[in-house]
């Protein structure tokens, strides 16, 4: 049987919990199907809050106040998080200071990271630092010593963020997707052609991506 590999880009915002939910299932059902196909994976960027200031926002505050939610809503919100994380094998930290920051720079230092061939490393490690560790990684010295800890040269990394480069390249790449009409993250599109929405369940996954690629051998024939 011929081995299938796939072409995977993912619009997702490190922001965003349902992001990393949404890969972690996507990583187990490529585990169970490992044996039918493999996937090359791309992160592209997407801003939740473009217009965030600097230093940032707490979390529960930004939240209430962006979908107009009761602290009753916040409270069901991460209990459902928290329970969707622990079945991706995710942790949600939702004891200590969380804040929401805006996520401009994370974008540029993965579009470096993609170069380097270290961006999904990266991206995980952002992942876990902002929402299991509670770290802030709009400061510097936090933000540098996560590219660190992915073997990237981290002066190399502060070199990028005290210039303007890959500011184009990010721009550019929001302003493609949103002109494909992506408005929401996550969204996993496959082969150029297919896309799924939301932090799907691994069950999900390893559904479309078997319906895809029996679509696509027919397509060959």
């Amino acid at each position: 049987m011929n081995m299938k590999n796939f072409k995977i880009d993912i619009v997702s915002d490190v922001m965003c919990p349902w992001c990393v939910i949404g890969y972690k299932n996507l990583e187990t059902a490529l585990s169970q199907l490992k044996d039918e196909m493999s996937a090359d994976i791309t992160w592209h960027p997407f801003e939740l809050n473009p217009d965030m200031p600097l230093e940032g926002q707490n979390l529960n505050e930004h939240l209430m106040q962006k979908y107009n939610l009761t602290e009753e809503q916040g409270d069901e919100n991460r209990k459902n998080m928290f329970e969707a994380g622990q079945r991706a094998g995710f942790t949600f930290n939702f004891d200590g200071e969380r804040i929401m920051i805006n996520s401009f720079d994370l974008h540029r230092l993965l579009t470096w990271a993609r170069e380097q061939g270290k961006q999904t490393e990266l991206k995980l490690a952002f992942f876990e630092a902002h929402f299991t560790d509670l770290k802030y990684l709009n400061q510097e010295e936090v933000l540098l010593d996560v590219v660190a800890s992915v073997g990237l040269d981290k002066e190399q990394a502060r070199g990028i963020l005290h210039s303007d480069k890959y500011v184009q390249t990010v721009r550019q790449e929001q302003e493609r997707f949103k002109q494909m009409g992506i408005t929401s993250v996550p969204t996993f599109i496959i082969n150029d052609k297919y896309a799924i929405s939301g932090g799907q369940p691994s069950d999900s996954f390893i559904q479309a991506l078997k319906q895809i690629s029996e679509e696509e051998a027919k397509q060959e024939v």
